[in-house]
């Protein structure tokens, strides 16, 4: 991913399929998907922040407790988190949606089943051992098991260089980009 003078491009991805999901491998030490059944403000907000520290993720660091628990207590919102010999590597967030995009052919909203996969990253010492394209497999799986039309997610140039392709790999396709700040 290259930037225009340092400004951010954020890029919209989708599959409008499953059969469109390419799995990666498995990485060569044991590994598990779990999700996180109850809703538990300290682990999404550890998540958040380690993974994100990296990557500019600023906006629910400022968050309370209460605003934590609002946000995990919404209906379709599922934590997921991957495992290396039993020790977190990473967590996915995926959120059942309406989804408002897309249009029917005389021009009028239509309202279509679709997973978003909110967030999504590795913690830092488990980047590079192969296992981002295996949780992004388990990912895009748990997100067409909850039935919808489509799946999608975003990710832009401040994001971890490996995230863009890790998403095109897996069957990921571009349907709009944005330049600038908060795109």
């Amino acid at each position: 991913m290259t930037t225009v003078a340092d400004e951010l491009i954020t890029y919209y991805l989708e599959m409008t399929s499953p059969e469109e999901l390419s799995p990666a491998r498995q990485p060569a030490e044991p590994f598990t998907v779990r999700q996180a059944e109850l809703a538990f403000p300290a682990l999404n907000r550890f998540f958040y922040s380690e993974v994100g520290r990296a990557h500019s993720w600023t906006d629910r660091l400022g968050w309370s407790e209460e605003e934590w628990q609002a946000w995990l207590a919404r209906p379709g919102l599922q934590t997921w988190i991957g495992y290396i010999r039993e020790t977190p590597a990473g967590y996915f967030e995926l959120e059942k949606q309406r989804d408002a995009s897309a249009r029917q052919a005389d021009g009028e909203s239509a309202s279509v089943d679709a997973v978003e996969l909110v967030y999504f990253g590795l913690l830092p010492p488990f980047i590079g051992r192969g296992v981002g394209g295996a949780l992004l497999t388990e990912a895009v799986r748990r997100a067409w098991a909850l039935g919808p039309q489509r799946v999608w997610v975003h990710t832009c140039t401040a994001d971890h260089p490996a995230a863009l392709p890790n998403y095109r790999r897996r069957g990921f396709r571009i349907y709009d980009q944005k330049r600038g700040e908060g795109a």
